[in-house]
């Protein structure tokens, strides 16, 4: 019997049985609804960084904010300007401290004019932008085999 030769459903319910081919095995098996629930979760958290979140609120043009991670963590900069600026700079973690992976997310609620990013000890910095809209964001990821940094959003 094939799986387009079973009954459909409407609901899925914890205790429900899910047909799965077994590559270890060579053959179909079967496993609940909860359990492939809890895989899929683990799996989903895993692609997403838990961000320790650093603040800071520059009140002149021409500013510049170090982000702080000594231990790899990921941070979320939120730039909360006191107005918009002709000029500022965001230090990255130094690279010696980065781990493969590290990501660092920053929002900002004013414009920025004309935004340098200092590479902080990374060989190169890709994708980087070099002006904040008010509201923009971008991402950046670590990556250690190429100790650069890259926009991922």
């Amino acid at each position: 019997m094939s799986i387009n030769d079973l009954s459909a459903i409407d609901a899925l319910a914890a205790g429900d049985l899910i047909p799965v081919y077994d590559a270890s095995n060579g053959d179909t098996r079967k496993i609940s609804a909860s359990s492939l629930s809890d895989y899929v979760e683990t799996s989903i958290v895993d692609k997403f960084p838990e961000y320790t979140v650093q603040r800071s609120s520059p009140s002149a043009t021409g500013f510049s904010v170090t982000i702080s991670s000594t231990d790899g963590t990921s941070i979320h900069l939120i730039l909360t300007p006191v107005a918009g600026y002709a000029a500022g700079t965001i230090v990255l973690p130094a690279a010696a401290t980065c781990v493969d992976k590290q990501e660092v997310l920053v929002n900002c609620t004013q414009i920025v004019t004309t935004l340098t990013i200092s590479e902080n000890g990374a060989s190169h910095v890709t994708g980087e932008p070099t002006t904040l809209a008010a509201n923009a964001f971008f991402r950046l990821r670590y990556d250690l085999t190429t100790l650069g940094w890259y926009r991922v959003g």
